[in-house]
């Protein structure tokens, strides 16, 4: 179940996201479904979860000099936790 889950999202808008400390983004497998997901994340971190939100986020072009290219495509998950619960990320 710990495979699902790829690595916690760090941006501006994540954090802004955790500004009540009880919600939390993270990138997981692109087959993983919301149960899944919930039950990865109460495992690993020994939480309760209340709510997961997932979207699927698309590619970007991006430029390097001459070259250009495509951002890669991942699932990302909106997790909000139980009250008096906390992730230590």
């Amino acid at each position: 179940m710990k495979d699902i889950i790829i690595a916690p999202v760090f941006t501006e808008k994540g954090a802004n996201i955790n500004a009540d400390g009880k919600t939390y983004v993270f990138k997981v497998k692109k087959e993983a479904n919301k149960f899944q997901i919930a039950e990865a994340i109460e495992s690993a971190f020994n939480v309760k979860v209340l709510n997961v939100r997932t979207l699927n986020t698309k590619a970007k072009d991006k430029r390097v000099g001459k070259y250009t290219g495509k951002t890669k495509t991942y699932k990302k998950a909106i997790v909000t936790l139980a009250d008096g619960c906390a992730i230590e990320i």
